[in-house]
Parts: C-alpha cells; sequence; structure tokens
C-alpha cells in the first residue's frame, strides 16, 4: 500500500467533531480526514457530496485504512457556468507585498 492523490466525495463528516470519510477509487473503504488536512482559510468544514481531490497515505485511524494528509475543495469539482450577465458583475481585488520591515 502507497499513497497518492485521488479525487473524491465526502460521504460523511462530523462538524462538532472536526473529521469524516471520504470516498475515492483509490482507498478502497473509505480515507480519514481531519479539518486540519483541509487546505482553506478560515472555518474548516467538509459537506456529505462535496467533491474534493485528496492526499492519502497509508495509516490505521478510527478503523480506516487510509488517512487524508491534504484535502483540497478548489478545482476538485468543474466551476460553475457565468451567468447570463456575469460581465456585468462587481469584481474586486486585493494585492498585498510584504517589504519584510517591521512595523
Amino acid at each position: 500500500m502507497t499513497g497518492g492523490t485521488a479525487r473524491g466525495r465526502v460521504v460523511s463528516w462530523w462538524p462538532e467533531e472536526g473529521w469524516g470519510v471520504i470516498q475515492t477509487a483509490a482507498t478502497p473503504g473509505g480515507c480519514w480526514a481531519h479539518f486540519s488536512a483541509i487546505g482553506m482559510d478560515g472555518y474548516r468544514t467538509l459537506h456529505v457530496g462535496q467533491g474534493v481531490m485528496v492526499d492519502y497515505e497509508p495509516a490505521m485511524q478510527d478503523g480506516y485504512e487510509w488517512r487524508a494528509v491534504r484535502v483540497s475543495v478548489n478545482g476538485a469539482q468543474e466551476p460553475p457556468a457565468p451567468a447570463p450577465d456575469a460581465g456585468h458583475a462587481y469584481r474586486s481585488t486585493l494585492d498585498i507585498e510584504w517589504d519584510g520591515n517591521d512595523v
């Protein structure tokens, strides 16, 4: 058994406990995932049915033979089609550069 990366779907998630199970073709029986492995800012959680990319490793974790080491939600699913008038939507960006000087 070796680790890898696979596209999967969240089959269970307990937000109050911060963990759940992701099913992929490469991780039979499911892949255990902890909220700390989720690559996102702010409150890290997943939702049942959500598509994800998961980097996994073999490990015996709470009865699962696979453990997620990184879960990515960005790019895991096709982006939704833009609305017909999306060209008139508001758009904003923010660029921050650190000059290395202490404040």
